[in-house]
C-alpha cells in the first residue's frame, strides 16, 4: 500500500490551493478579523498555528496533511523514528500515518510531550495493521503505549451521542460518556489527544455525508467544545465551535460569514485608527504593548445574539482589539488610558484577572464607544495569560525530557485539585452532558461568603446551590439564608457581589420540593445531583411512602385523581407501581417526567365525550392530530376541558366537528352504547402552538393585596386569564376561582407551582367536572 509519488503530487497542489494566502483559494477567511499590522511571537498563538498548518473556516476543500519526507523529519525524534517505520509497513495504510501525523501537527501546538505526540500517532492507525506489544516496544517508548492504550479505551467509550434518532440508549451514552470522563482525569495528556483527534476529524468532514457532519457536529458542542473549554484551551474550542456551526446549521454560518466579510473593509480601517491612538497612548506611558484586532469566531458572534436577542447590527464586540503587556499592573494602567480615551459601558466591563473564570482564564474586558459613536470591546491580559489562555491546561502539562513537573508547582497544585473534584462530580452526576454545557455556556455570578471567600456561580444561581457550592453538608442542612444582611427565599436568584450566608440546621435534611423545577429553588447540577444522592441513600420503604405522597398530591393538584397508578406505570421504564414509586421518592425519576404528556393513545375500556357547545380557543391548525379522518373542525369539550398531557378521545358531532374530551369525563363515562361508534382516536400534537382553558381554584388566608399577588404571579407566568370569582367565608379564608388560558399540563404545574409559593395562600389545585 504505498503511496504513488503522483498522489503525492496531486495532494500537495490541493493543499497548496487552499492556504489563505493563495489566490486561487478565494477571499480570506471571515472570522481573522482584521490581521494584525503587529505580528509578534506571543500575539494570537492559536490563530498563528492554525494558519501554519493551512487551516481555512471557508476552504472550498478539506486541507490534508501529507506525511512528506520534510514533514516527517520536522516531528520529534520519537515520532519521526515511527512514522518511517509505520510508512514502511505493508499492512499499514498511508493515509492512516496521515491522519496521525494531521493530530501531531495540532499537538506540537499545545506543547504536548513527545510520548503525548506519538500515541496520537499510533492512535490514528488502523489497530489490526499494528504489530504485538513487544515489537511496539522496539520503536515506541513505554509512556507513549501507556497513553495509546488510554485513549483507545477511552474512544472506546466516546460514541455518544444524546440524540434519540441516533438510535443509541441514552442512558448507556450518559454511562460512557461518565466513564470517560473520569478515565482521562487520571492523565490530561489522554484529553488533549482526544480533543486534537476531535477537530482533526472536522477538519477532514467537509466532504462527509450530511448526516455523519451533524452528528459530529453535535457531538462536539455538547461535549468536546465544553471540555476544551473547561480546560481553558481556547486554541481547539473556537475551531471546534465555528467547524460544528457550520456543519449543524450551515444557512446560519454562511450568512453570518458574508456578513462579516461584508463590513470587513470598514472595520479593518476602523480598527487601525483606534490602534493607532492606543500605540501613541501606551508608548506615552512607557508601557511596550502589543496592540492588535482581536480575531472573531461565527459560533461566538451566534451564540451572543442568541443570548441577547441581538441582530447582527446591535452586537457591540463586532469590533474588538486586544492589549497585551508584560505586568498586572500595567494591565491596569492600560485600562485607565482606554477608559480615559472614550466613554465606556457599565454593563460591559468583567476583570477576570481580579475574579479569574473556573478554567483558570484572565483578562480585562470593557466596552467603549469609540469613535463615530460605535462601540468597540477592548482585552486587557499579560503575555503570559494570553499564552495560557490560548493553551489552558497544556501550559501546565508540558511534559519535560528528564519528566520533572513544571516550574509552577503552586498553580499545579491547584489546577489537580480542581480535576480531582470534578472527578468526585462526574462521578456522582445524574447527566454529565447538563454539568459540561452549564460549565462552558453559562454567564457566572461571583458573591461572597461571611469571611470574604469569593464563590463563582452560574447565573440564575440560588442559596440553595451556593451552600451546596461550600460543600455538601452545608447544602443538605440549609433551613434559610441571608443576603447582604436580610432574609431571602431560597429561589432568591444571587447577584454578583451580594453576601451569602446560609442558616444551617443541625439534623436537617434536604426537602423533595427543592428538585421540583416550577419551584426554581435549585438551579445548578452539582447542587441537583448532590440532592438526589442523598435521598437514594434513605430506606427503600420511604422512598415508596414519599412517592406515593408526592404523585397523589401532584395528581390531586391538578385534578387527575381517577389516573391510577397501573396506568401511569405503563408509560414509565418500570413494570411496577411500587417501583415507580421508589424511584420518585428516591428522586431517580421526575415526577413531571411521569406525568408528562401521554404521546400514545391509551387503552381503555370506556371512550369519550358527547356533544358539546364549541369552546373557542386560540390554537393553530395541527395543536393535536386526528387520527384516520383528516383535518376536520375540532373544539375542547366544556364539560372537562382537557389540555395537553391529558389522555384524551374524540367524539364525531352533528355538524360541529369533532369534541375533544378527557378520557375520564363523566359525560364520557355514561355515553349510550348506540352513539359508541362515533368515538375516534386523537392524540396532542405540539404543546406548544395552542392554549387551552382550565378552572383553577386558590384557597388562601385573606390580607391586604393577596389579589394582586395572584395577578402579579400568572402576569410574569404569561398566562391569560378568562374568569375569576373570589368569596371569603366567616373565619377569614378566600377562595379564588379563576378560568386560566394555559398551553399545557408542563405549563399548568409550574404556575400552580408559583401561586402556591405566595403569602398565605393554602392550596391551589385545578378543578374537574
Amino acid at each position: 500500500m504505498s503511496r504513488n509519488v503522483g498522489d503525492v503530487r496531486e495532494y500537495g497542489n490541493r493543499w497548496a490551493r487552499s492556504l489563505p494566502w493563495n489566490e486561487a483559494a478565494g477571499r480570506s477567511c471571515p472570522v481573522m478579523d482584521p490581521p494584525g499590522q503587529v505580528q509578534p511571537v506571543a500575539h494570537c498563538l492559536g490563530e498563528m498555528k492554525r494558519v501554519q498548518s493551512g487551516y481555512r473556516i471557508d476552504a472550498p476543500y478539506p486541507t490534508p496533511v501529507i506525511a512528506t519526507p520534510s514533514r516527517i523529519e520536522s516531528m520529534p525524534p520519537g515520532v519521526e523514528f515511527c512514522a518511517r517505520w509505520l510508512l514502511g509497513r505493508q499492512d499499514v495504510d498511508p493515509a492512516d500515518v496521515d491522519r496521525g501525523m494531521a493530530t501531531v501537527e495540532i499537538l506540537r501546538s499545545l506543547e504536548l510531550d513527545d510520548s503525548g505526540c506519538l500515541a496520537a500517532l499510533l492512535h490514528c492507525v488502523d489497530s489490526t495493521a499494528l504489530p504485538d506489544d513487544a515489537e511496539l516496544r522496539e520503536h515506541c517508548d513505554e509512556e507513549a503505549l501507556s497513553l495509546y492504550r488510554g485513549v483507545v479505551n477511552l474512544a472506546r467509550l466516546s460514541s455518544f451521542s444524546r440524540h434519540e434518532d441516533a438510535g443509541v440508549d441514552a442512558e448507556v451514552n450518559e454511562d460512557n460518556l461518565r466513564k470517560m470522563l473520569i478515565t482521562m482525569v487520571d492523565d490530561v495528556r489522554v484529553v488533549l489527544i482526544k480533543l486534537a483527534d476531535q477537530l482533526r476529524l472536522l477538519r477532514d468532514a467537509r466532504g462527509d455525508p450530511d448526516q455523519e457532519k451533524w452528528i459530529l457536529s453535535r457531538t462536539t458542542l455538547d461535549i468536546y467544545a465544553p471540555l476544551a473549554n473547561r480546560l481553558g484551551i481556547w486554541q481547539l474550542k473556537w475551531e471546534m465551535e465555528d467547524l460544528a456551526l457550520r456543519f449543524s446549521d450551515p444557512v446560519t454560518y454562511r450568512q453570518l460569514a458574508d456578513m462579516l466579510h461584508e463590513k470587513r473593509g470598514d472595520r479593518e480601517q476602523y480598527i487601525q485608527q483606534l490602534l493607532d491612538v492606543l500605540h501613541g497612548a501606551l508608548a506615552d506611558t512607557g508601557i511596550q504593548a502589543e496592540v492588535s484586532g482581536r480575531p472573531k469566531h461565527i459560533y461566538s458572534i451566534w451564540k451572543k445574539m442568541q443570548r441577547k436577542g441581538l441582530d447582527f447590527e446591535n452586537l457591540g464586540d463586532i469590533r474588538a482589539v486586544r492589549i497585551i503587556v508584560d505586568s498586572v499592573s500595567e494591565c491596569y494602567v492600560a485600562l485607565g488610558i482606554v477608559h480615559t480615551r472614550w466613554r465606556h459601558l457599565p454593563g460591559e466591563f468583567d476583570d477576570y484577572i481580579a475574579t479569574p473564570k473556573p478554567n483558570g482564564y484572565q483578562s480585562i474586558h470593557t466596552v467603549v464607544i469609540g469613535p463615530e459613536d460605535k462601540s468597540v470591546e477592548v482585552q486587557i491580559r499579560t503575555r503570559d495569560m494570553h499564552l495560557e489562555n490560548e493553551l489552558g491546561v497544556a501550559a501546565h502539562w508540558r511534559y519535560k525530557e528528564n519528566r520533572q513537573q513544571d516550574d509552577n508547582i503552586d498553580r499545579k497544585v491547584l489546577w489537580l485539585r480542581q480535576l480531582l473534584e470534578w472527578k468526585q462530580e462526574l462521578e456522582e452526576s445524574e447527566s454529565i452532558v447538563g454539568a459540561l454545557r452549564e460549565a462552558a455556556e453559562s454567564r457566572r455570578v461571583y458573591v461572597f461568603t461571611p469571611k470574604g471567600t469569593v464563590i463563582d456561580l452560574p447565573e440564575g444561581s440560588t442559596p440553595v446551590d451556593f451552600a451546596y457550592a461550600i460543600h455538601s453538608e452545608v447544602g443538605h442542612t440549609t433551613r434559610g439564608a441571608r443576603v447582604n444582611g436580610r432574609m431571602v427565599p431560597l429561589s432568591y436568584q444571587l447577584k454578583s457581589g451580594e453576601q451569602v450566608q446560609i442558616h444551617n440546621q443541625k439534623g436537617a435534611s434536604p426537602s423533595r420540593d427543592w428538585l421540583r423545577p416550577e419551584l426554581e429553588i435549585v438551579h445548578t447540577q452539582r447542587a441537583r445531583s448532590r440532592i438526589q444522592q442523598w435521598f437514594k441513600q434513605k430506606d427503600h420503604a420511604q422512598h415508596i411512602a414519599e412517592g406515593r405522597a408526592m404523585l397523589e398530591k401532584e395528581l390531586g393538584r391538578l385534578g387527575l385523581e381517577d389516573l391510577g397508578y397501573e396506568r401511569i406505570v405503563t408509560h414509565t421504564p418500570y413494570n411496577r407501581p411500587d417501583d415507580l414509586l421508589a424511584a420518585l421518592g428516591a428522586g431517580d425519576y421526575k415526577l413531571s417526567r411521569a406525568l408528562s404528556p401521554f404521546r400514545r393513545e391509551l387503552e381503555r375500556q370506556t371512550g369519550a365525550g358527547i356533544e358539546a357547545r364549541p369552546q373557542p380557543l386560540t390554537r393553530q391548525p395541527g395543536s393535536f392530530r386526528v387520527n384516520g379522518v383528516g383535518n376536520l373542525l375540532t373544539n375542547m369539550a366544556r364539560c372537562c376541558q382537557p389540555v395537553p398531557g391529558d389522555p384524551i378521545v374524540g367524539y364525531i358531532t352533528a355538524g360541529r366537528g369533532v369534541s375533544i374530551h378527557n378520557q375520564d369525563c363523566g359525560n364520557i363515562r355514561g355515553l349510550p352504547e348506540e352513539r359508541r361508534n362515533r368515538l375516534i382516536e386523537v392524540e396532542w400534537g405540539r404543546e406548544d402552538t395552542a392554549s387551552y382553558p382550565v378552572e383553577v381554584n386558590v384557597t388562601a388566608y385573606h390580607r391586604t393585596g393577596i389579589l394582586h399577588d395572584i395577578s402579579q404571579v400568572l402576569k410574569d407566568s404569561g398566562i391569560d386569564v378568562l374568569k375569576v370569582n373570589t368569596e371569603t367565608d366567616e373565619e377569614n379564608v378566600i377562595r379564588v376561582s379563576l378560568r386560566l388560558e394555559v398551553s399545557g399540563l408542563n405549563t399548568l404545574s409550574k404556575t400552580l407551582g408559583r401561586l402556591s409559593r405566595v403569602q398565605n395562600v393554602l392550596d391551589v389545585r385545578r378543578l374537574r367536572s
